[in-house]
């Protein structure tokens, strides 16, 4: 498989899609506001204390305060929290977490009241951005990704990626770990590390431990509420999570982010350098690359299929609800359960990368065309899981229910991406009114008396629509006789298709068209 990404930089944001064998799977938007992200840290202020929910809102300076609840504070926050005091005084050992004892986890059904008090400093970060009017959601466990390793402090443990399946390979990589891993350091090692060599691995784990210490110095002088580390750009981290072997070609149109990308390419993957490539063409770049097409096809209400089949995709508060239709698919020879069973699957193949392309998060509920054996509804929720195995959002999905609907959900990071395909008529400009098409009659007639009349002009030909020209031209005598009769005129009249039902135009002898 073929992957490229392809970035479309604007003074608001930058736009970043991903392409498979040329085909759009993943739309993503980052603004260039520095608003909250996932992965940010912040020293948080406590601003409010909600008994009811055993949770608070956290302050972090942004408009909308963060939600934690209790159990999202984390086993390690008493951890946290000394840490946090001892780097705010200075403490330099806070930087690699030199002899710091381990503290008591905390107790998994305490009260948030108890915990924290309004005012509070608390070191908190981002695990959900904004979505809709609630706040980003907040977590007290913090880490610290990169390309191969997670790096979690105040831990021990080291994890290996469920995706890395060999034994062997597992047990290298664990060994390694465990013998190049700081103390007071846990590490997830992630699927990307799989075969990788050790002096890439500490690579990684030495960026990562460098950032923690630069987050420790900025904490002794920083003032709540404020963001004291910063996820990378999600351009950049989206470089980081999916640039592998396969990718063949990153383009970018803005000369200062290409420059960004082709550093940090080089920095974790040196031999991969020269995939970044600074587009310079006039036309646009997701004009070039067929992206803009694709957005318009794949963003509406109503998604077409090649075969025939269309989905309806509808969102709400609480779901997003798509629903198959059959369309005009019809194969020869096929009969009404197995027709059924191929409108399916090829749906199932374009919700999966709907699921990816919109970001679409919560519970989704897929009704799909009705099949009566159970081999069939077996054969199409195995299919499904596979079609969204490339997906990297966790996700579970449920085999048919007896009514035919599929559930799904999907993991809820960022809002759902939305694309409004739509543009305001430029006839009725909104409204969905237009005039009457008599009135319309009543203005070229007004306008042929003050070209007769006014500039005395003897010859004309009147562009129309061609259901205003046939108007024009019914009975005998027909409205284009009589104007002919009452303003001594020549009066021509020609259908024209690509004017809309109110709109004309008059042309002189010369065929020019005259200003009016």
């Amino acid at each position: 498989m073929n992957k490229a990404l392809v970035i479309r930089s604007t003074d608001e944001e930058n736009e970043i899609a991903l392409l498979e064998d040329k085909q759009l799977v993943e739309l993503h938007r980052e603004k260039k506001s520095g608003s909250v992200a996932v992965g940010d840290i912040y020293l948080g202020k406590v601003k409010k204390i909600m008994p009811g929910l055993n949770a608070a809102f956290v302050s972090l300076g942004d408009e909308k305060d963060g939600f934690i609840h209790y159990l999202d504070l984390g086993a390690d926050y008493n951890m946290v929290s000394r840490y946090l005091r001892q780097a705010m005084n200075g403490d330099r050992n806070m930087r690699t977490l030199t002899g710091m004892k381990r503290e008591p986890e905390l107790a998994k059904s305490g009260n948030m009241g108890d915990t924290l008090n309004v005012g509070q400093l608390v070191l908190v970060q981002v695990s959900k951005e904004p979505i809709s009017t609630k706040g980003p959601k907040l977590t007290g466990d913090l880490s610290l990704a990169g390309r191969y390793l997670v790096l979690v402090p105040f831990d021990d443990k080291v994890s290996i990626s469920q995706k890395i399946k060999g034994n062997e390979e597992r047990s290298r990589l664990r060994r390694l770990m465990q013998s190049i891993k700081p103390e007071g350091f846990g590490v997830i090692v992630r699927t990307m590390a799989e075969e990788k060599s050790v002096a890439d691995l500490d690579a990684d784990l030495r960026n990562l431990c460098d950032r923690w210490a630069a987050m420790t110095d900025r904490l002794k002088s920083a003032a709540s509420p404020q963001r004291v580390l910063s996820e990378l750009s999600k351009t950049t981290a989206l470089l980081r999570d999916v640039l592998s072997d396969e990718f063949d070609e990153v383009y970018c149109d803005n000369e200062e982010l290409y420059g960004e990308l082709r550093q940090y390419v080089h920095s974790i993957a040196p031999d991969k350098e020269g995939v970044v490539k600074h587009y310079r063409m006039d036309t646009p770049i997701f004009e070039q690359f067929g992206i803009s097409r694709d957005i318009r096809r794949a963003f509406g209400r109503i998604v077409t299929i090649r075969s025939g089949v269309y989905l309806y995709v509808e969102h709400t508060e609480a779901m997003h609800v798509i629903d198959v239709n059959s369309g005009n698919h019809i194969k020869a020879g096929s009969g009404q359960e197995d027709t059924a069973l191929q409108v399916n699957i090829e749906s199932a193949k374009e919700i999966a990368r709907q699921l990816r392309l919109r970001d679409m998060g919560g519970i989704i509920i897929v009704d799909f065309v009705d099949m009566a054996k159970a081999e069939h509804r077996r054969e199409l929720y195995e299919f499904m899981v596979q079609a969204m195995a490339q997906d990297k959002a966790r996700h579970t999905i449920l085999p048919l229910s007896k009514f035919g609907l599929m559930q799904i959900t999907r993991q809820r990071v960022r809002p759902a991406i939305e694309v409004d395909v739509q543009e305001k008529c430029p006839f009725c400009d909104g409204s969905g009114m237009v005039r009457s098409t008599l009135t319309v009659i009543d203005e070229i007639e007004q306008n042929l008396r003050y070209l007769t009349m006014s500039q005395r002009l003897r010859s004309t030909t009147i562009l129309a629509h061609p259901y205003v020209n046939a108007y024009l031209r019914l009975g005998f005598p027909s409205m284009r006789m009589r104007w002919m009769w009452q303003y001594r005129c020549r009066v021509r009249v020609r259908a024209m298709e690509r004017l809309n039902l109110l709109e004309y135009k008059f042309l002189n002898a010369a065929g020019e068209e005259i200003d009016i």
